[in-house]
């Protein structure tokens, strides 16, 4: 798509890595979005899922019905398969008088019915999840642990449902330093062929998670869970919640993880509050640099995922 504000938004490549895009959502789109959603509550779109198509529609339309689209397009190829959407202004006046967090909730929701239809998130109880990153933490995983890298991962492991797409949207910080995303594209894994060439590659590992997740099952598939139409490996993987069966599982799990902290192709992505990152789960993977550690330390995420329209139909 060209560089085009009539459209409503504009789009550039990240300086960073040319396979994410920036896409920029033009001020007078944003104003026009918050006008067609100023009398809609969050708990209203919490209660009724069609609202939600609704406000994904009220976008679409001040970009002349461009941007589900280009999304769309976007996450679906392979050779990018990542957005990260910004505002181009966030002011007061530009809201149009609609709470910052309510708007952040909403654009969210926006994208992602736009491109798919989001998973129940368990450990909500929603179709979103808003959880905070602080200074101490005595949770049973590494999502709010600050001072630690998170290591690369995708989501969804551990649950029956496609995981497709995953949306992560900074929606408040407070006194934080670091803590940027990290992102890896699988093709851009040096040591791919190395593990997908192992005989591990298409065995079924276990996958459970920990209790805050509220998932009371396992699931089982390999890390390599399919291949897109030319044959290039999809990835499913996240070293906490692998349960290796023997040794050699547990061999190829280790040696794995090592060479994804290893991998020099990983890049830092820098989020601004109500900005958001939206890439395709098998084809990219995701992580979180450590924070320097600060007493007031606040960080703010709302995360959705799901799956594309062909992949969501309950059988």
């Amino acid at each position: 798509m060209s560089n085009n504000q009539a459209m409503g938004f504009t789009t550039s490549p990240h300086p960073k890595n040319k396979r994410l895009l920036i896409v920029t959502l033009s001020s007078t789109t944003i104003n026009n979005f918050c006008k067609n959603i100023k009398f809609q509550s969050v708990q209203a779109i919490e209660y009724k899922p069609f609202l939600r198509f609704h406000i994904a529609n009220s976008l679409n339309k001040e970009t002349n019905s461009t941007l589900g689209d280009f999304l769309l397009d976007t996450i679906k190829d392979r050779q990018t398969g990542a957005v990260m959407i910004q505002c181009e202004s966030l002011d007061p006046d530009t809201l149009n008088g609609v709470d910052f967090i309510d708007f952040n909730i909403m654009l969210s929701t926006a994208i992602s019915h736009l491109i798919g239809v989001p998973n129940l998130d368990s450990m909500s109880g929603k179709f979103y999840a808003r959880f905070s990153v602080k200074n101490e933490d005595n949770s049973d995983s590494y999502l709010r642990q600050a001072h630690r890298r998170m290591e690369l991962h995708t989501d969804g492991t551990y649950v029956k449902e496609y995981t497709d797409w995953v949306i992560m949207q900074k929606i408040l910080e407070i006194d934080v330093d670091g803590g940027d995303s990290l992102l890896l594209h699988v093709d851009d894994w040096q040591d791919l062929g190395k593990f997908y060439k192992n005989n591990q590659a298409k065995e079924d590992i276990q996958w459970g998670s920990p209790p805050s997740k509220n998932v009371g099952y396992k699931t089982h598939h390999p890390v390599f869970i399919d291949e897109e139409k030319q044959g290039e490996p999809r990835m499913s993987f996240i070293d906490q919640f692998a349960e290796p069966l023997n040794i050699e599982q547990g061999l190829y799990l280790y040696e794995m993880g090592e060479s994804l902290e290893a991998e020099t192709n990983t890049f830092g992505v820098e989020l601004s509050e109500g900005s958001l990152l939206v890439i395709n789960n098998y084809c990219w993977l995701h992580g979180r640099d450590k924070f320097i550690a600060k007493k007031n330390l606040h960080r703010e995420l709302l995360r959705q995922r799901g799956a594309f329209v062909e992949n969501a139909l309950v059988d």
